[in-house]
């Protein structure tokens, strides 16, 4: 468990994308370390090579990491994007719901983003996004033109975030857009409360089991589906960050009970401020498990439905951390519900819990295979490569998937400087999966891995024709 302690670590803090000793780029100037020969705005195509196209090529676009740059920009936006194109990535992943819960389109249903929390130079501190235009639209517009696939992802079960390094908090919750009993009951070692309380720092989640909730998340894909967006991602479509702490709400336990077909014996099923599995998993124990997993897989099904429903063209997806034998914790079965789970981690899954694999409700996925940056090539977990290829006997042909690196936030990538490892992340990756995915923008754009990323797709292309 220490490797997935270690990585809630960091899904916890914010992005890092400006390093302390990095002065500050105004979002409004070109990046003085960017050949300024591209005016925004202007007909210049990217210069992909006249050769098939390959595999896809991700590549995600934090909300608030990018936030200073793109907030009020539309130029930018489009600068940006020629560069993504010309560097030869195939599509984008715009985050536009960040974990505040807030949203970057025109909605009828949650507030817009008003303003965000980024890290720029040494401090935490709030950008404002005075602009009026559709944030969604701009990068739709400018990525289209320049024929990059763009895919809109949201923070799934998120409602706000609990305010960090002495900002205020931000997002519905604490504005009251959202009911506070929306949010995720934990069962803490101070007992069960609310992930929204008083002095909440982080990501505040809801209940997944909560039909008010789905209903809700339900609408703002709908909204996103009447866009012309390629694809629409899932993130974050998990129980909290509490991991086994969540969600002992009533909401739960009713549904707990249809499920078992009778109360449970005891409730919480777990001692108080639980966090590693007991030593004792009783039946109904791991029918618990099962059944987190069975919530999240009905409201894939939902949610996919919902998308195609306003548009069937819609290519429908989530992401997903690729550490499979630990993904538990977070209510998640990603597999295919042909994959047989309980033979292989008997400890945590029962014969009940393979059939809600979501795989098969998918158009497409995207796995983080954030293993460390001197941990490229294996066949295990907790390497890229082995990631991606266990990633392959776990969903069955049931989906296609991207995997690849976190360039920022993972061990060895840091503080930059480790171009000669991307070309061996792509190598790896992008021949054990069906596409490559790599966060974050902002972290190619900091630490200037343009031309490693555009010399390691030329040489894949390249091996297309050998």
């Amino acid at each position: 468990m220490k490797r997935l302690t270690a990585y809630l670590f960091l899904i916890l803090m914010p992005v890092y994308c400006t390093p302390a000793v990095q002065p500050v780029t105004p979002a409004e100037k070109i990046n003085p370390g960017e050949k300024q020969t591209d005016t925004p705005g202007g007909e210049e195509k990217p210069d992909t090579p006249d050769i098939p196209e390959g595999k896809p090529r991700y590549v995600w676009i934090d909300a608030s990491a990018n936030f200073r740059y793109f907030a009020n920009d539309k130029a930018y936006i489009a600068q940006e994007m020629r560069k993504v194109a010309n560097t030869g990535f195939t599509d984008i992943v715009v985050d536009v719901r960040p974990t505040e819960g807030t949203v970057l389109w025109h909605s009828s249903i949650a507030p817009e983003v008003r303003r965000l929390a980024v890290w720029i130079g040494s401090s935490y501190r709030f950008v404002e996004r005075t602009a009026t235009w559709d944030y969604l639209q701009a990068f739709i517009d400018a990525g289209h033109a320049v024929g990059l696939r763009v895919h809109a992802a949201i923070n799934t079960f998120v409602c706000g975030y609990g305010g960090m390094y002495g900002l205020e908090s931000e997002g519905p919750v604490f504005t009251g857009d959202i009911p506070e009993e929306w949010t995720s009951l934990d069962n803490t070692s101070d007992g069960l409360r609310h992930s929204y309380y008083s002095g909440v720092k982080g990501t505040v989640f809801m209940n997944p089991a909560n039909d008010d909730v789905q209903n809700y998340v339900i609408g703002l894909l709908k909204e996103l589906a009447a866009y012309d967006v390629d694809g629409i991602v899932l993130d974050r479509c998990r129980y909290s960050d509490a991991g086994l702490q969540s969600d002992f709400s009533d909401e739960s336990k009713q549904k707990f009970t249809v499920y078992l077909g009778h109360s449970p014996s005891s409730w919480p099923v777990f001692a108080p401020g639980t966090e590693d599995l007991p030593s004792v998993m009783s039946e109904e124990r791991l029918s618990w498990m099962a059944f987190r997993a069975k919530v999240i897989h009905d409201f894939v099904e939902k949610a996919a439905g919902a998308v195609h429903s306003v548009n069937p063209k819609v290519n429908f997806g989530v992401y997903v951390g690729a550490w499979y034998s630990t993904y538990y914790t977070s209510g998640v079965n990603w597999a295919s519900p042909r994959y047989q789970t309980h033979k292989a981690y008997p400890r945590w899954a029962n014969s009940d819990y393979h059939n809600y694999g979501f795989a098969d409700h998918c158009d497409f996925m995207l796995l983080g295979c954030y293993a460390a940056a001197n941990s490229v090539y294996g066949t295990s977990e907790w390497t890229m490569q082995g990631f991606a290829s266990r990633a392959k006997s776990l969903l069955m042909n049931d989906t296609v998937f991207a995997g690849g690196p976190d360039i920022g936030n993972s061990t060895g990538w840091q503080d930059g400087g480790r171009s000669d490892i991307i070309p061996k992340t792509v190598d790896a990756c992008i021949n054990a999966a069906d596409g490559y995915f790599v966060f974050d923008l902002c972290h190619i754009r900091m630490y200037d891995y343009w031309d490693a990323f555009k010399n390691s797709f030329t040489d894949y292309i390249n091996s297309l024709t050998n």
